[in-house]
């Protein structure tokens, strides 16, 4: 059967609707669309001929989009969705439904998974919605349709009725997610690597996930709360590895790898197997990974030995309580300790920051700024706090009387960028924005770091060098301008 899976196109920009926090975002950053890319691998493996169209990294405009699917004629079309692009969302489904009458609908991701009723209570042209993990949900809709039948029988489905929604039922995760089809197959197949940025990484890079869900309770995550159900699972180590060496030979072009899973230290032991195998098969691309700080120095000397270049922290805040706030379960004397066990590994650390979680003052937001820097990371992000759907701060926010608006098309900017939606007692949107801003000034623009950055560029012009300069020509416009 014809399916087209579509990450449709928002605001005509690079809006990167994989992130936990979708937005065209000041530094040019662009995810890999890999939760869309594993249904399309596991469709592909049950027979069906895919389309695959990433919009916002092929720059396909709605008209060239339900151009192409004019041509195809899919039996079945996978649309998938975020918070603050949904109203973009559900137009661009809308006009898929009148260009193909008999298609049948599907919608994935984070905001439907946490709204579905909602969703669909508007939109009578939509078939259904495939709700958390669609890996295998996806597929066997496709069967039930092609072969007529009832597909109330498939559980992890909300479907639109003549009267209401109906939830076919919970249904069970992945256990084994080795038994997946790897990421790197499918991007050789239908996607560029030149098309994707991340900044913390060398251009080009490509994304893959090596766990799902996270075992830790921050408040905020979208991806453990909305897809993954809490639970948390891994790929083997020589699994890993395999995708890793498949990434370095299907694309000679790419310069780094980028775990991009929730939290790819939970388990210093797996670390280490992970990276030991990466050795042992012959791995020799740098590579980045999403971390907690309670990495062990043995993991992390073991990882540099590896090739990982960069690990990627979320700090937070600079204040315990805010820290208790949100549940992190991390302390200020850990991350401090983290930082400085990284810095003997020789690893680079970005470090992330935000303004606007509970109990946030003008003196916590202080105590933060003063954090980032005492902590010395590569490079940090400052940004307001974004509650979604699906999670607990957004409930907790939405109940106290926090959120200035449940219009999600006010979640972005005029130009895509996040917006904040989250008024505290002494601290507005706004202010929290302003802070932002503020901050991410006082950080980069401190003669000893503009040294320090001079040096690893002079040092390092092909890589850090070639990596600083292009993520800086995109995010300088932001810097010394005040967000809208």
């Amino acid at each position: 059967m014809k399916i087209a899976v579509v990450n449709p196109p928002f605001m005509d920009g690079r809006f990167s609707r994989t992130s936990r926090s979708p937005a065209i975002v000041k530094s040019g950053t662009m995810y890999w669309p890999f939760w869309l890319a594993y249904a399309v691998g596991t469709l592909e493996q049950a027979g069906h001929d895919v389309l695959f169209l990433d919009c916002p990294a092929e720059n396909v405009t709605k008209t060239d989009l339900l151009q192409q699917l004019n041509r195809a004629k899919p039996a079945m079309v996978v649309i998938d969705t975020s918070t603050p692009s949904i109203h973009s969302d559900m137009s661009v489904a809308y006009g898929i439904s009148e260009l193909l009458p008999e298609a049948s609908l599907f919608l994935v991701g984070t905001h439907v998974s946490a709204l579905p009723a909602e969703v669909l209570a508007s939109a009578g042209y939509i078939t259904g919605v495939a709700v958390g993990e669609y890996d295998h949900t996806i597929p066997e809709v496709a069967e039930v349709i092609q072969n007529n039948g009832d597909l109330h029988n498939i559980s992890g489905l909300w479907l639109n009725t003549e009267k209401e929604p109906v939830f076919t039922g919970v249904r069970d995760f992945i256990e084994n997610l080795d038994s997946l089809p790897m990421l790197a197959d499918v991007y050789k197949k239908h996607l560029k690597p030149e098309n994707y940025f991340f900044a913390a990484a060398r251009y080009p890079s490509v994304m893959i996930i090596t766990s799902r869900g996270c075992p830790f309770k921050c408040s905020y995550c979208v991806w453990p709360q909305v897809l993954h159900g809490g639970t948390y699972r891994t790929r083997s180590a020589d699994n890993v590895a395999a995708e890793f060496l498949k990434v370095q030979t299907l694309f000679p072009q790419v310069q780094e790898i980028v775990f991009e899973d929730d939290t790819f230290s939970v388990d210093s032991k797996r670390v280490k197997d992970i990276s030991d195998a990466l050795i042992a098969q012959g791995c020799n691309l740098p590579w980045t990974a999403n971390t907690r700080a309670n990495l062990s120095l043995d993991a992390m000397k073991r990882m540099h030995k590896a090739g990982c270049r960069m690990i990627i922290v979320g700090y937070e805040s600079g204040s315990q309580s805010i820290l208790n706030n949100v549940s992190k379960g991390t302390t200020i004397e850990q991350n401090l300790s983290f930082a400085k066990r990284a810095r003997q590994a020789g690893l680079l650390v970005h470090g992330c920051f935000m303004a606007g979680n509970p109990g946030e003052t003008r003196e916590t937001l202080e105590k933060t700024l003063q954090m980032a820097i005492k902590l010395k990371p590569d490079t940090a992000q400052f940004f307001p706090i974004m509650a979604y759907p699906g999670t607990r701060l957004y409930d907790q926010y939405r109940q106290s009387g926090f959120l200035k608006t449940e219009d999600y098309r006010d979640w972005l900017t005029e130009e895509g960028l996040h917006n904040c939606v989250v008024d505290l007692p002494g601290l507005s949107a706004a202010d929290l924005v302003n802070w932002c801003d503020m901050a991410r000034k006082k950080f980069y623009l401190r003669p000893g770091y503009l040294v320090y950055k001079a040096i690893q560029t002079i040092l390092h012009p092909t890589t850090e060098g070639r990596r600083t300069i292009r993520a800086f020509s995109t995010f300088r416009k932001h810097l010394f301008r005040k967000s809208p």
